[in-house]
């Protein structure tokens, strides 16, 4: 086990070839933050607003 993980986290989990290029990642951080962003005023709105 030891050594599996050591030579697994040598290349990396995700990168099993061992590809240094950043063309190939997609910045998810623009996404996931603008989506938790929405979401939280969409669960606020109807908290905020008064009752009709």
């Amino acid at each position: 086990t030891l050594s599996h993980l050591t030579f697994l986290h040598e290349s990396g989990s995700n990168n099993p070839l061992g590809i240094l290029s950043k063309c190939d990642k997609i910045p998810f951080h623009p996404y996931l933050s603008l989506k938790d962003i929405l979401g939280f005023i969409l669960l606020l709105l109807p908290l905020m607003t008064p009752a009709l």
